[in-house]
């Protein structure tokens, strides 16, 4: 990190090194102004949400398992509706996400998808750079004068016709420690919105777009309330029309999943639905669950989208949407294209088809997908049984969805095999990270931060438990720490030494070590690894 240099801005900080180039237009004083005005007008209250989220894990270790809350009954109860859906949201078919790298920001808004979600959260390593860099190239996307030439001299630009652009900021447990607002490190959520609306809310809105979010990690009705405030203080801060944001929020949090309503209640002038955020929705299940031998999951690839608890979130967040009027978009499919391997790339692309197949038919408005090359499957399968641009009023038999039905623990095995996997690809993500790239493909899938959180609880909880593998053994810290040195050797192989020694694979085995071994439990890997980025 670079040393920080009071800007021109009273009880402001920010590196030394933002004051040319690119840092120089993201980082005005007037933009840096405003960031600092949303942390100080919000930072209380965001810190006594994360403080609710301590406590209520406390509750739940000591028996209290969640369930739908008496204090907004009423909420649930009553018939209303969220604001009417801008026209560029209409149709949402399919969804392509991907980090904020210049090339990416191009190639996912040319690439025939509806919507591309550049994403500063769990496909981004957020070093300064990355974080900087991605404002500039969001900013010049949403102006429509992005352009990008390779280092073989290959030239990008926006095709006439390019998807509708959303913007993930990070999550309000993520601290952006490059700025310092009155002695503290400004809240990752505020700096990443702050940014980009600040540059682009009036440009968009001019061009017939709008300053549009995805929002990660929520766990309460009440964070959505924040997130609320912040819109309403934004737009009144700088002309901005009221109800020009326009939000989607992941449910991707097992708490979450009980508070569906309550969350589109408060967001109601601003929304724009719901998502199934599968990965990040079962390493929740993991970790708010952590501490009971009850809750012992089987390998992460048996926790597929027909198990029960997984199937009653998805049609709860299906009949939840549409019964308020709004988008209840489906997950990512994690696959990619298998290059020179025919039969293999065909049983991959087919089980993409049949996940965006069991998508469309339960009721969801559109997907999202990883890979440019998934786009025509995924579209071709909601094209085929989605007639008009979503299926917000069609007419569903209601199913009752109780608490017990979110929380059934699946039956399955765990294995050697899974548990090795989960070693292999936490480190090979965690190695990645650190060298600034969030969004990895490994072993044919597109890993982020969210199945590498999956694979590091995972373990974390079957050392807890004591969990037993098919063959009888149970999974142990020591049974791991042999384990790591024999993946390590097989990357070097893999990968070869050259690739291996100019990584970062050392640090990142001893931190995802840590973190699946430890008596104590991180509730998130990149807020430990955050502090060996720059």
């Amino acid at each position: 990190m670079s040393t920080p240099a009071t800007s021109t801005l009273p009880g402001v900080e920010i590196p030394a090194s933002s004051s040319t180039g690119v840092y120089a237009e993201i980082l005005t004083p007037e933009a840096v102004g405003f960031v600092a005005s949303l942390a100080r007008r919000f930072e209380s209250r965001r810190r006594a949400l994360l403080a609710a989220r301590v406590a209520r894990q406390l509750q739940i270790q000591q028996g209290a398992l969640p369930g739908f809350l008496d204090e907004t009954a009423t909420v649930r109860a009553a018939e209303w509706k969220v604001a009417p859906i801008p026209r560029d949201l209409l149709d949402r078919r399919v969804e392509i996400t991907g980090p904020v790298d210049r090339k990416m920001v191009i190639n996912a808004l040319n690439s025939g998808a509806n919507v591309f979600m550049a994403d500063f959260e769990d496909a981004n390593s957020p070093t300064w750079q990355n974080n900087i860099e991605g404002q500039a190239n969001v900013r010049d996307a949403a102006n429509g004068s992005i352009t990008y030439a390779s280092p073989e001299g290959k030239q990008y630009a926006l095709k006439e016709n390019v998807a509708t652009l959303l913007v993930r900021p990070r999550g309000w447990h993520l601290v952006e420690k490059h700025v310092i607002v009155d002695g503290q490190p400004i809240s990752a959520s505020l700096f990443d919105f702050g940014l980009y609306f600040f540059h682009n809310a009036q440009t968009l809105l001019a061009r017939g777009s709008g300053p549009y979010f995805y929002l990660p990690k929520m766990e309460s009705y009440l964070e959505a309330r924040l997130w609320n405030d912040v819109f309403l203080a934004s737009q009144e801060a700088l002309g901005v029309p009221r109800g020009s944001v326009r939000a989607t929020v992941l449910i991707e949090t097992i708490l979450a999943s009980f508070q569906m309503d309550e969350i589109l209640y408060e967001l109601r002038e601003h929304s724009a639905g719901l998502n199934c955020g599968r990965w990040d929705y079962i390493f929740s299940f993991i970790k708010k669950f952590r501490d009971r031998a009850d809750f012992v999951l089987p390998n992460r690839a048996q926790v597929t989208m027909d198990r029960p608890f997984l199937n009653s979130y998805v049609q709860l967040l299906i009949q939840t949407c549409h019964r308020r009027g709004i988008h209840a978009m489906g997950g990512m499919a994690a696959q990619i294209p298998i290059k020179g391997d025919p039969e293999a790339n065909e049983k991959a692309l087919d089980k993409v088809r049949q996940d965006k197949l069991r998508e469309v038919k339960a009721g969801h408005d559109g997907t999202w997908v990883a890979h440019p090359g998934l786009i025509p499957i995924a579209k071709t399968v909601f094209d085929d049984y989605m007639t008009g641009p979503n299926q917000i009023d069609l007419v569903k038999p209601h199913v009752d969805i109780s608490a017990a039905d979110l929380i059934a623990v699946p039956g399955g095995e765990i294995t050697e095999d899974g548990l090795r996997l989960n070693v292999d690809v936490g480190i090979q993500y965690l190695e990645a990270w650190l060298g600034g790239n969030g969004c990895v493909p490994i072993y044919n899938l597109m890993e982020d931060a969210a199945t590498a959180e999956i694979s590091r609880v995972q373990v974390w909880q079957w050392i807890r438990h004591h969990a037993k593998m098919n063959d009888g053994r149970v999974v142990t810290a020591e049974l791991v720490e042999r384990i790591i040195p024999e993946v390590l050797s097989k990357l070097r192989s893999q990968l070869g030494g050259a690739r291996y020694d100019e990584g970062r694979f050392p640090l990142a085995a001893k931190l995802f070590g840590q973190m699946m071994t430890g008596e104590g439990f991180s509730d998130f890997l990149t807020t430990v690894a955050y502090d060996f980025i720059d």
